[in-house]
Protein backbone atom coordinates (compact mmCIF):
# COMPACT_ATOMS: atom_id res chain seq x y z
CA UNK A 1 0.00 0.00 0.00
CA UNK A 2 1.11 3.39 -0.70
CA UNK A 3 0.08 6.72 0.26
CA UNK A 4 1.08 9.89 -1.15
CA UNK A 5 0.29 13.53 -0.51
CA UNK A 6 -0.71 16.58 -2.48
CA UNK A 7 1.69 19.47 -2.72
CA UNK A 8 2.21 21.49 0.52
CA UNK A 9 -0.52 19.55 2.92
CA UNK A 10 1.61 18.03 5.36
CA UNK A 11 4.67 19.58 6.08
CA UNK A 12 7.48 18.52 8.19
CA UNK A 13 6.60 19.71 11.23
CA UNK A 14 2.73 18.77 11.28
CA UNK A 15 1.05 18.17 14.17
CA UNK A 16 -0.26 15.27 12.61
CA UNK A 17 3.61 13.98 12.87
CA UNK A 18 6.09 13.42 9.70
CA UNK A 19 8.23 10.74 8.53
CA UNK A 20 11.73 11.83 7.77
CA UNK A 21 14.53 9.24 6.94
CA UNK A 22 12.47 6.75 8.21
CA UNK A 23 11.41 8.59 11.69
CA UNK A 24 7.98 8.95 12.75
CA UNK A 25 8.39 12.71 14.65
CA UNK A 26 6.35 15.03 16.61
CA UNK A 27 4.59 18.26 15.16
CA UNK A 28 7.01 21.13 15.69
CA UNK A 29 5.80 24.98 14.88
CA UNK A 30 8.49 26.37 14.02
CA UNK A 31 9.39 23.69 11.47
CA UNK A 32 5.97 23.72 10.40
CA UNK A 33 5.82 27.42 9.65
CA UNK A 34 9.38 28.14 8.61
CA UNK A 35 8.35 25.22 5.61
CA UNK A 36 4.94 26.58 5.04
CA UNK A 37 7.32 30.24 4.54
CA UNK A 38 9.66 28.41 1.71
CA UNK A 39 6.69 27.36 0.06
CA UNK A 40 7.09 28.43 -3.78
CA UNK A 41 3.42 27.74 -5.03
CA UNK A 42 0.07 27.83 -3.17
CA UNK A 43 -1.14 24.33 -1.17
CA UNK A 44 -2.81 22.15 -3.90
CA UNK A 45 -6.26 20.51 -2.77
CA UNK A 46 -7.47 18.56 -5.79
CA UNK A 47 -10.98 19.22 -6.88
CA UNK A 48 -13.81 16.96 -7.42
CA UNK A 49 -13.29 17.07 -10.82
CA UNK A 50 -9.57 16.54 -10.89
CA UNK A 51 -9.69 13.46 -8.40
CA UNK A 52 -11.52 11.86 -10.71
CA UNK A 53 -8.75 12.61 -13.71
CA UNK A 54 -5.62 11.98 -10.94
CA UNK A 55 -7.78 8.56 -10.09
CA UNK A 56 -8.33 7.56 -14.29
CA UNK A 57 -5.18 8.46 -14.85
CA UNK A 58 -3.56 6.23 -11.90
CA UNK A 59 -5.27 3.51 -12.92
CA UNK A 60 -4.46 3.48 -16.99
CA UNK A 61 -0.60 4.04 -15.64
CA UNK A 62 -1.52 0.87 -13.42
CA UNK A 63 -3.16 -1.47 -16.88
CA UNK A 64 0.50 -0.19 -18.67
CA UNK A 65 2.22 -1.35 -15.58
CA UNK A 66 0.44 -4.51 -15.55
CA UNK A 67 -0.09 -4.31 -11.91
CA UNK A 68 -3.60 -5.47 -10.29
CA UNK A 69 -5.16 -2.16 -8.31
CA UNK A 70 -6.97 -3.94 -5.20
CA UNK A 71 -7.66 -0.50 -4.02
CA UNK A 72 -7.81 3.24 -4.76
CA UNK A 73 -8.81 6.18 -2.88
CA UNK A 74 -8.44 9.95 -4.30
CA UNK A 75 -8.78 12.32 -1.36
CA UNK A 76 -8.37 16.24 -1.99
CA UNK A 77 -5.33 16.24 -0.72
CA UNK A 78 -3.41 12.58 -0.80
CA UNK A 79 -3.63 9.35 -2.47
CA UNK A 80 -4.31 5.64 -0.79
CA UNK A 81 -3.10 2.80 -3.29
CA UNK A 82 -3.26 -0.73 -2.39
CA UNK A 83 -1.62 -2.69 -5.65
CA UNK A 84 -0.25 -6.15 -6.06
CA UNK A 85 3.36 -6.39 -5.81
CA UNK A 86 5.00 -6.50 -9.41
CA UNK A 87 8.60 -7.20 -10.32
CA UNK A 88 9.47 -2.66 -10.48
CA UNK A 89 10.99 -0.98 -7.93
CA UNK A 90 8.53 1.31 -5.96
CA UNK A 91 10.08 4.20 -5.79
CA UNK A 92 9.19 3.85 -9.71
CA UNK A 93 5.92 2.70 -9.89
CA UNK A 94 5.17 5.37 -7.59
CA UNK A 95 7.00 8.38 -9.51
CA UNK A 96 4.93 6.48 -12.61
CA UNK A 97 1.87 7.28 -11.22
CA UNK A 98 2.60 10.77 -9.77
CA UNK A 99 3.71 11.64 -13.34
CA UNK A 100 0.85 9.98 -15.36
CA UNK A 101 -1.55 11.86 -12.89
CA UNK A 102 0.22 15.64 -13.28
CA UNK A 103 0.17 15.25 -16.92
CA UNK A 104 -3.37 14.21 -17.19
CA UNK A 105 -3.97 17.31 -14.86
CA UNK A 106 -1.62 19.73 -16.97
CA UNK A 107 -4.04 18.83 -19.75
CA UNK A 108 -6.55 20.31 -18.46
CA UNK A 109 -4.78 23.56 -17.51
CA UNK A 110 -3.52 22.82 -13.83
CA UNK A 111 0.07 24.54 -13.66
CA UNK A 112 2.63 24.12 -10.62
CA UNK A 113 3.83 21.30 -8.48
CA UNK A 114 0.90 18.72 -7.81
CA UNK A 115 2.93 16.33 -5.38
CA UNK A 116 5.07 16.57 -2.24
CA UNK A 117 8.18 14.90 -2.52
CA UNK A 118 7.95 11.17 -1.60
CA UNK A 119 5.32 8.89 -0.47
CA UNK A 120 4.51 6.31 2.38
CA UNK A 121 4.64 2.31 1.55
CA UNK A 122 3.22 -0.21 4.07
CA UNK A 123 4.03 -3.89 2.69
CA UNK A 124 1.75 -6.90 3.38
CA UNK A 125 3.06 -10.31 3.77
CA UNK A 126 0.13 -12.56 4.11
CA UNK A 127 -3.28 -12.31 3.29
CA UNK A 128 -4.81 -10.89 6.68
CA UNK A 129 -2.29 -8.09 6.67
CA UNK A 130 -3.49 -7.62 2.44
CA UNK A 131 -7.10 -7.76 3.48
CA UNK A 132 -6.68 -4.58 6.27
CA UNK A 133 -4.82 -2.43 3.76
CA UNK A 134 -7.72 -2.86 1.69
CA UNK A 135 -10.24 -2.41 3.88
CA UNK A 136 -8.86 1.05 4.80
CA UNK A 137 -8.09 2.44 1.27
CA UNK A 138 -11.97 1.60 0.87
CA UNK A 139 -13.31 2.67 3.73
CA UNK A 140 -11.46 6.36 2.74
CA UNK A 141 -13.37 6.37 -0.50
CA UNK A 142 -16.60 6.12 1.54
CA UNK A 143 -15.78 8.69 4.32
CA UNK A 144 -14.85 11.12 1.32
Amino acid sequence: MVTFTTYGTWLQGDERRYVKNGKVLEGNERLLNANKKAMPQQVVRLTRGQKEIVRQAILNEAKELRQELFAISVWSNHIHIAAENIDEPIDKIVGRYKAAATKALTKTGFEGKVWTRGYDKQFCFDDKSLNKRIAYVQKHNQTE
